[in-house]
């Protein structure tokens, strides 16, 4: 779509009619056939990853399975996205008809203008026929070297609205089969400047263009673009590729450029280190390198600052450090003389009331700021320091309702103990390389105390120890590296923490120092000392999820704190009237259930929307935490981490074979199964045919449990569960059911029967238990 003359392209209009179908009630889907649906929407990268205020521009979406999304869908309020084309490459069989069509085309068209007495004829329309089929061919070649994750690719129309709040935002699309993951989209206020989108590689098509007397494409020797600063310069990189950008700067500034590069795609799942790794500087007019970074401290993301030595023209540069790229190698700087927060002291403060801080940086307006922390929950937040956007220039800052003590003697060395009275939270700092910071306590014996470091989840550049010691000297517990399962961007988890019961009445100490020896007026910390303070945090996994046949599979993590066991029970806060959960009982000691969400037909209409809690006993009273989105990702072929999402989105893609009232288990839960015996548990709802129109298998049941029989009954089925003889006991957990109906179009395969057909429906959750006897 032209939004400057309001034009849409005929594959836009037909899309825009698709998404507006999308938007209606989709109590319709459940006069479909009970047939399996396609993979849903999954999105590698978004190009550019974000735009101006009150601008209009297209991006690229690359990905997998991207032919049926019918929509996009931006977080928060005042940007517009249309649907302008769709690519998906051809198949090899595909390619060759088509382009063996081209040539005999441009054999008749050559005949034509050779010998126009001929009988031959060519019409405007052959013409057109012509280039349409050229234009395919170039666009949809297929291409066996591109990576499968990013094969397809759509082209958006993005408007964003003069008063459209700056900040980051997430982008999905969604479609009959579905909802894809989110990726970070940013709106900004800076003026911005992009490369050209990538061309991937593509050896079919270089062959192709051979033939036809045109170059090679290629991404190669792109021109330096022209940037006023300050602004937002946006590129892809392609393997072995450098960007650049020229801007005049004056004697004196200090140019900032800050990367946005793993901040836009977390994790890559078949790529090492597993994520694009860049390497910025800034080069003089005679090619003279001025500065350069490839990470700021622990963050993989570079930041560097440039004092211009005179008036003149400037390069920024980028490119990976490892000269690697592709399409997902997505990034955006910052450029410009703009404030750059690179520390604050203390890192937090308590409830109810405000911190003074003072803040290190560059181009800084300010040195010190107030932070209010009344109304506020216990945890980290992300501050904005000043105007601008989503700048580089947010904080994350801790509240706690504990007491807190501010190390700032300069005086005292810091080896000399700090006297403290506990429970307290120590904001202190490493202040120069080598320093140990030391503290002591009375404590009594028996007493169990927590140390808990927070300076990495912070953004300090600490990579703290701890260490406990009785009054003689002797080393009771240690501690250097804890993982925070929460902190789902962190790859060392450098913050440290132990948790140890006092031996004896006495004076103790606590010392906290850098293990890499380093140390300065940035490497600050906060120190909680207490008793242990039971507590859990909860994530739900994927953030967005799609009801297939009105029942969604969910993933609970529980994130137990300070030795915290008890069981958590998860209720619905808020949700489609009628929907509910099954085996959503999180037992004690457990740290996930797979557990589902059912929403009865015709009670919901395409995107909706739910919202879970957490709820368990600690000490008597009854705690509520919220569940946090998340999902889980992929890190290099081997890492899986819990990354929060902005928010929670969900689809409805059809009710299958729900009656009216939805499916429901009928049997007496949990069901109990014993090592080589057979159980069996009714599920109600769906009239009897649904033991012959869908395959029932196990989604990763335990080792030894399998579906047996599956019977009829008059109001849904009887599934039989198979125990082998020796499957483990397991106190409680939830299977969860998949039907599989036939893949449309597949084809039979007597060697692999189950190949041609894929998930359509989900059962809901069944609670199960495996005894020992």
């Amino acid at each position: 779509m032209n939004w400057q003359t309001g034009i849409f392209s005929p594959v836009a209009a037909r899309l825009i009619i698709g998404a507006t179908r999308l938007l209606l009630p989709l109590g319709l889907f459940a006069l479909l056939p009970a047939q399996a649906q396609p993979a849903g929407p999954h999105i590698g990268y978004v190009y550019p990853a974000g735009g101006r205020q009150g601008s209009s521009f297209q991006v690229v979406i690359g990905g997998q399975f991207l032919n049926n999304a019918t929509n996009a869908l931006v977080s928060g309020e005042g940007v517009q996205a249309a649907f302008i084309e769709f690519n998906r490459p051809m198949n090899q069989k595909e390619f060759s008809d088509l382009r063996d069509q081209w040539r005999t085309l441009q054999d008749r068209r050559r005949a034509f203008f050779s010998n126009r007495s001929s009988t031959n004829t060519w019409t405007t329309a052959d013409e057109k026929l012509l280039e349409n089929i050229r234009a395919r061919l170039l666009r949809d070649a297929p291409n066996r070297n591109a990576a499968p994750a990013l094969a397809d690719t759509i082209i958006l129309g993005i408007r964003m609205a003069t008063n459209a709040t700056a900040c980051d935002r997430e982008i999905r699309l969604a479609g009959p089969n579905g909802l894809s993951n989110p990726l970070k989209f940013c709106v900004g206020q800076l003026p911005e400047v992009s490369q050209p989108a990538l061309k991937a590689p593509n050896p079919e098509l270089d062959r192709f263009l051979e033939r036809i007397g045109q170059p090679a494409r290629t991404n190669a020797a792109r021109t330096p673009l022209p940037v006023s600063l300050p602004a937002v310069v946006n590129g892809q990189i392609g393997p072995g590729s450098v960007d650049r950008f020229r801007f005049h700067a004056r004697q004196g500034q200090k140019i900032v450029a800050a990367v946005s590069a793993r901040a836009l795609v977390p994790y890559l799942a078949d790529a090492v280190p597993g994520w694009f790794q860049a390497a910025v500087s800034i080069l003089d007019s005679r090619g003279h390198e001025l500065a350069y970074d490839d990470h700021f401290r622990f963050h993989p993301d570079p930041v560097l600052c440039c004092e211009i030595p005179r008036d003149g023209e400037y390069v920024l540069q980028i490119r990976d450090s490892l000269y690697r790229g592709r399409e997902d190698f997505v990034y955006r700087i910052h450029i410009g003389e703009l404030p750059f927060v690179t520390g604050i002291f203390p890192l937090g403060g308590p409830l109810g009331k405000s911190t003074a801080i003072t803040l290190t940086g560059w181009n800084l307006p300010v040195t010190n700021r107030t932070i209010d922390n009344f109304g506020q929950l216990p945890g980290i937040r992300e501050v904005q320091l000043f105007e601008g956007g989503n700048l580089p220039n947010t904080i994350s800052f801790a509240v706690d309702n504990l007491p807190e003590f501010l190390d700032c003697d300069s005086e005292t060395p810091p080896e000399q103990p700090r006297h403290l009275t506990l429970p307290v939270i120590v904001n202190g700092r490493i202040a120069k390389p080598g320093d140990r910071n030391s503290y002591c306590f009375a404590g009594h014996r028996g007493d169990a105390i927590v140390a808990e470091i927070i300076a990495r989840r912070l953004d300090s550049p600490l990579d703290s120890t701890l260490e406990l010691a009785d009054s003689a000297g002797k080393r009771l517990a240690f501690n250097d590296d804890f993982e925070d399962k929460g902190a789902g961007l962190e790859t060392h988890h450098a913050d440290s923490y132990l948790r140890t019961v006092l031996p004896a009445d006495g004076i103790y100490f606590i010392r906290v120092a850098d293990a890499q020896e380093q140390g300065g007026p940035e490497f600050s910390y906060r120190l909680r000392l207490s008793t242990p303070r039971p507590d859990f945090a909860l994530r739900l996994v994927p953030s967005s999820v799609t009801f297939r046949g009105g029942t969604a599979p969910l993933t609970a993590h529980v994130l137990r704190q300070d030795g915290f066991t008890n069981a958590i029970l998860l209720r619905l806060k808020s949700a489609p009237a009628g929907a509910y959960l099954s085996g959503g009982m999180i037992p004690a000691n457990q740290d996930q259930i797979r557990f589902t969400l059912t929403i009865p037909p015709g009670r919901s209409s395409g995107i909706c929307t739910f919202d879970l809690e957490g709820r368990a006993i600690i000490d008597g009273a009854e705690i509520i935490r919220p569940v946090v989105p998340a999902d889980d990702l992929m890190q290099a072929f081997a890492y899986r981490h819990l990354v929060p999402a902005r928010e929670l989105r969900a689809i409805v893609s059809g009710f299958g074979p729900a009656g009216r009232g939805g499916l429901k288990i009928s049997s007496e839960t949990p069901v109990q199964i014993h090592p080589g015996r057979k159980s069996t548990v009714r599920i109600s709802g769906a009239g009897p045919a649904l033991a012959n129109r869908f395959q029932f298998e196990l989604s990763e049941p335990p080792d030894g449990i399998s579906v047996g029989r599956v019977s009829a009954m008059p109001d849904g089925v009887e599934i039989e569960l198979v125990a082998a003889g020796d499957t483990k006991p397991v106190p409680a957990g939830n299977l969860i059911v998949n039907l599989l109906a036939e893949r449309p179009g597949a084809q039979a395969n007597k060697a692999q029967p189950n190949a041609r057909r894929a998930p359509a429906a989900v059962l809901p959750a069944i609670p199960f238990a495996i005894t020992s006897e």
